[in-house]
């Protein structure tokens, strides 16, 4: 199997050979931060499993005809989904005034702009990677469906969906009530889920446990 290593050298060449604009082909030959490179080995890849739709170093116009690049922009079909690594550095108690200011005025241009904006601090890429990576799967859930195994039935690759959708655990009537199905049938549904490795039980008995995601 190909080593993360090797799926990030492969996906940066061909952002830099594909890219024609000078200014982000520039920035990308210089190489993702420490930051990117740990959201994308500890988050984005063990969720996803590709990059496929994702874009370092995008480059945006802002309000005063300038430039700014997003540290990745999701964007399947032409949608608009910017992910921003914040370092803890920049983010302290005791950030210049100025520098919270343009943050804050980067991300209303970009919301305005129709961008869906994730902030993930880098200090919880090291501490809880596992729910940066649901997060990822909500995150990716509101502009695609992503591929579902084929063997799977209607309803069962719509609770799969469902699943990756939302950013919590879910219960069966949570499903019943999206699928407009019986409480039973949902945990049914949710059993064989959970036997082909897809969900996973999060906690509580038999008839209040919750699900989500196996990842």
């Amino acid at each position: 199997m190909m080593r993360f290593e090797q799926h990030l050298d492969e996906f940066m060449h061909k952002q830099v050979n594909l890219e024609t604009n000078g200014r982000r082909k520039e920035r990308l030959e210089k190489g993702l931060g420490f930051g990117e490179t740990e959201f994308l080995r500890s988050a984005w890849f063990p969720a996803v499993g590709h990059f496929n739709g994702l874009y370092p170093e995008w480059e945006v116009r802002d309000f005063s005809n300038g430039y700014r690049y997003l540290d990745f922009a999701f964007r399947p079909e032409d949608s608009k989904g910017a992910i921003e690594i914040q370092g803890y550095g920049s983010h302290a108690r005791d950030i210049e005034a100025w520098r919270f200011k343009d943050l804050c005025m980067r991300h209303s241009h970009l919301a305005l702009d129709g961008w869906l904006v994730m902030p993930i601090a880098y200090l919880s890429i090291t501490e809880s990677p596992k729910l940066c990576q649901q997060l990822i799967l909500s995150f990716i859930g509101r502009f695609a469906s992503m591929p579902v195994p084929v063997e799977l039935s209607w309803l069962e690759s719509e609770t799969l969906r469902f699943a990756r959708r939302i950013f919590r655990p879910f219960t069966p009537l949570d499903l019943s009530s999206h699928l407009k199905i019986s409480t039973r049938y949902a945990r049914i549904i949710l059993h064989q889920l959970v036997e082909l490795n897809l969900l996973c039980v999060v906690n509580g008995q038999a008839r209040s446990r919750t699900y989500q995601v196996r990842l």
